[in-house]
């Protein structure tokens, strides 16, 4: 049993008043409302509006395989679902951060960081991810919170995995690079804070957490930094160095994504965390073969090193090197993604336009992580390459 004060903190009509504080309120009486409930039991509400203007919002009503049962009047607000299912909705904006923040600070700040970053973030998130299906706690209720996301309504929501992720990158970063370069601790504390913060608060806006889902996701967070940061050196030398990296950084990835919690209902937890493991595997082992061949790309010179100017030459380079790489990157998805999901269908004896097929566990898994896998590794091996053979490195 949840203590008073706790159960104050998981109450969803905290979210709410949070949200008519941000202008945001829910529009109900005129008979145009959809209300339904998802697979977890969340209670949805369709219509709201933002500083008196009405914009509709469907939740996603699933059944067992996720399919948005609450009618179409969402598709105008995300764009038609076609072929590709929810994967076109909110999951392209994970997917576009999976394929951007992490490779641009390889290929344009600092390689030692990245690693940091990487390790961290796939350690959190799958924790965070996997919790989740585990405690089986709803998302708030609408009403009477506004709920404006809609793909993610099938999960649970303990803990926000987006405050996890968004403290884990921020201050992972500040630790990373506090003796390594030149700048004002205060000001990058303030920054990661800040940073974290927002993020969080605008888990309670969208209507997607509770407040006591976001300080789980925090705290925990804090913890497991604060339990691992004395080793992040030793974990960083072995990673290099050992001839068992490549070896552990695909077997156990892929382990742990295949038996990833099981649930009574389709939920998108299980291939996110599947995309998150694979990209991690694959800049694992790029990270570790760049080392057998001296090609770290990190900086030189003696620490702590001084930041670079921004001048025109240094915004055009890094501006060039980030979008071939992003090109590079999207060819990858599109070639592995498509042949993964043929060889599959074949295996299984499975058409290619049944589109619920890319749910099941034995297609979902693999091909996600052959997809993600591959974009890690040449956003870390194949990529500089071209970068050094164009000379923009």
């Amino acid at each position: 049993m949840l203590g008073p004060f706790l159960q104050s903190l998981q109450d969803p009509r905290l979210v709410a008043s949070f949200q008519r504080r941000c202008g945001l309120f829910l529009q109900a009486g005129d008979g145009a409302s959809v209300s339904s409930s998802n697979a977890c039991g969340n209670q949805a509400v369709s219509r709201g509006f933002v500083e008196n203007e009405r914009v509709i919002r469907t939740s996603a009503c699933t059944n067992g395989y996720g399919r948005n049962t609450a009618g179409e009047s969402l598709q105008h607000l995300q764009g038609r679902e076609g072929k590709e299912g929810p994967e076109l909705n909110g999951s392209v904006l994970k997917e576009i951060f999976y394929i951007t923040f992490l490779p641009f600070t390889y290929w344009n700040f600092d390689p030692y960081v990245t690693r940091r970053l990487v390790g961290m973030w796939a350690v959190v998130m799958y924790l965070g991810q996997a919790s989740k299906d585990i405690i089986k706690w709803p998302r708030p209720s609408s009403p009477p919170v506004v709920k404006l996301e809609t793909r993610v309504d099938a999960e649970y929501g303990m803990p926000s995995t987006h405050a996890m992720a968004a403290t884990a990158i921020s201050f992972t970063f500040l630790l990373a690079t506090m003796y390594r370069y030149k700048y004002s601790f205060v000001l990058g504390l303030m920054a990661s804070t800040a940073l974290s913060t927002l993020v969080s608060l605008s888990r309670l806006y969208t209507g997607m957490h509770t407040v006591l889902d976001v300080i789980c996701g925090i705290l925990l967070t804090a913890v497991l930094m604060g339990l691992t940061y004395p080793f992040w050196d030793v974990l960083d030398n072995l990673q290099l160095t050992s001839p068992l990296t490549p070896v552990i950084a695909v077997v156990m990835p892929f382990l742990m994504s295949y038996n990833y919690p099981e649930l009574d209902h389709y939920s998108p937890t299980r291939g996110d965390t599947t995309i998150i493991l694979a990209v991690a595997s694959g800049c694992t082992i790029g990270f570790w073969m760049n080392y057998q061949y001296g090609q770290t790309y990190e900086p030189v010179g003696s620490l702590p090193f001084e930041i670079p100017s921004i001048t025109l030459q240094v915004a055009l380079m890094s501006s060039a090197r980030f979008l071939i790489g992003i090109v590079v990157l999207v060819a990858t998805r599109l070639i592995v993604k498509t042949l993964s999901l043929k060889v599959l269908y074949a295996w299984f004896n499975v058409p290619e336009y049944n589109l619920e097929a890319r749910k099941r566990l034995e297609i979902e898994v693999p091909y996600k992580f052959a997809t993600y896998s591959s974009i890690g590794f040449i956003a870390t091996v194949i990529v500089p390459l071209l970068y050094q053979l164009l000379k923009l490195l």
